[in-house]
């Protein structure tokens, strides 16, 4: 559990600052890598505070007394590996949503939306999908089954992102002109530092039965075997079907797409990694590529500005991961529930459905109340000017690449009128 939580913490610090950074405009990495690093620190220390109260304090429907553990209080420190290893799952949640929102949110606003939101949407979602109350293996209390998170993590960072970019609005020239990632090196880096780190994600949620030491041994033998595996074909399997729906949409098979394939068959197997079988794990990952690559493309349609794919990543993978569970599940899986596939009927597909309309509808509502407070008082966006200069030099004073200082003592005019007119911000 120490290497599975530090490979979750991984996963925010670098891996994803890594991953959005280098999809973001160089004028932007450095705010895009510091909404990550920051919401860990807020986030990590708030989760101590009162996070692990509500989540795991009680046994209310919605959360708990966030005062009845109240900076751990009564939770003695053998314990508190279990505590860090939630507090991860905290954290690196509020951190996708930075990615919908790059270029144009104030860190400020970012700054007051992170611990507010992890308070009233996270916590509680966490409380009602991982909370245990009797002695069953699947957790929570929204009926679905979800092994790692596909509704707490990536349906609420989904939905998140989805009402901030509404409010936030566009950026300036959304579907005008081109808004590349800067550099693919970085975030080839990171999707393979989150394919790594997702084996504490998933493989560390394991709940044992506690029947005895005997049973839980051999329970750890049987389910972290099927977790690990499930994992690696799912992602597998979905880099290759992002590239050939890419393929076949546009002609081309990128290293973008491969690296985004990777995130969106990680993203559905979290929630079914204990559930199904590999082959299940293999259909499940190619099918959320193969859809996930379809729906990045719907924000140019339907007009919202999702700057680097959260909503049709995160947001579509989890709800493909979390409802196929009750299409592909095996009674001998974590769950002890056979689904479509296995003759186990329609029931536990409708709960895997209603599971994910209970997500859907608490954090639109309650993600919906925040932005807009924070809208009209702090604000939620950066001016015009600022955009266009670059947000890592409007909010934080600097810029990720120094150019003046590759040029000689003498330059040359090309190069010193060039660089002139565009500043550091390439």
């Amino acid at each position: 559990m120490l290497i599975a939580t530090a490979l979750v913490l991984m996963m925010t610090v670098p891996a994803l600052a890594l991953f959005y950074g280098g999809m973001s405009r160089s004028k932007s990495v450095l705010n895009m890598m510091m909404m990550s690093y920051v919401a860990a620190a807020i986030v990590g220390i708030l989760y101590v505070a009162v996070g692990w109260s509500i989540g795991f304090g009680g046994d209310g429907i919605f959360f708990a007394n966030p005062f009845e553990l109240f900076w751990l209080d009564g939770v003695t420190t053998d314990a508190y590996i279990g505590v860090m290893f939630q507090m991860t799952f905290a954290i690196i949640t509020v951190a996708l949503i930075s990615g919908a929102v790059a270029d144009r949110m104030k860190f400020s606003a970012w700054v007051v939306f992170t611990p507010i939101w992890a308070l009233l949407c996270y916590f509680p979602m966490a409380h009602m999908v991982f909370s245990c109350t009797d002695d069953s293996l699947i957790c929570g209390k929204i009926g679905a089954q979800d092994y790692a998170g596909g509704t707490a993590v990536h349906i609420n960072a989904g939905i998140a992102a989805l009402v901030l970019v509404l409010l936030l609005g566009k950026r300036i020239g959304f579907g005008k002109e081109p808004m590349r990632p800067h550099n693919l090196t970085l975030t080839m880096l990171g999707a393979g530092l989150l394919w790594f780190g997702w084996y504490g994600f998933n493989v560390g949620s394991i709940v044992f039965g506690g029947e005895s030491p005997e049973a839980d041994m051999d329970q750890f033998f049987a389910e972290t075997g099927r977790t690990f595996g499930n994992t690696t074909l799912a992602a597998m399997a979905a880099i290759l079907g992002w590239l050939l729906v890419e393929r076949f949409l546009h002609g081309k098979a990128t290293s973008l797409g491969a690296a985004s394939g990777i995130v969106a068959g990680l993203v559905a197997i979290t929630p079914a990694a204990g559930a199904v079988n590999l082959s299940g794990a293999v259909a499940i990952g190619a099918i959320a590529g193969a859809v996930c690559a379809w729906a990045v493309g719907l924000k140019f349609k339907l007009g919202y500005d999702d700057s680097l794919d959260v909503v049709g990543v995160h947001l579509v993978g989890g709800i493909i991961g979390t409802v196929l569970i009750g299409v592909f599940s095996t009674s001998d899986g974590a769950g002890g529930v056979d689904g479509l596939l296995y003759g186990g009927g329609i029931d536990s597909l409708v709960d895997q459905i209603l599971g994910v309309l209970v997500a859907i509808v608490y954090v639109t509502v309650i993600t919906t109340i925040i932005g807009l407070a924070i809208k009209y008082t702090l604000g939620l966006r950066i001016t015009d000017e600022a955009e266009v200069e670059g947000i890592d030099f409007d909010q934080h004073g600097e810029t990720a690449y120094d150019l003046h200082t590759s040029l000689s003592s003498s330059g040359t005019g090309v190069i010193a009128a060039a660089t002139k007119s565009e500043g550091t911000h390439v």
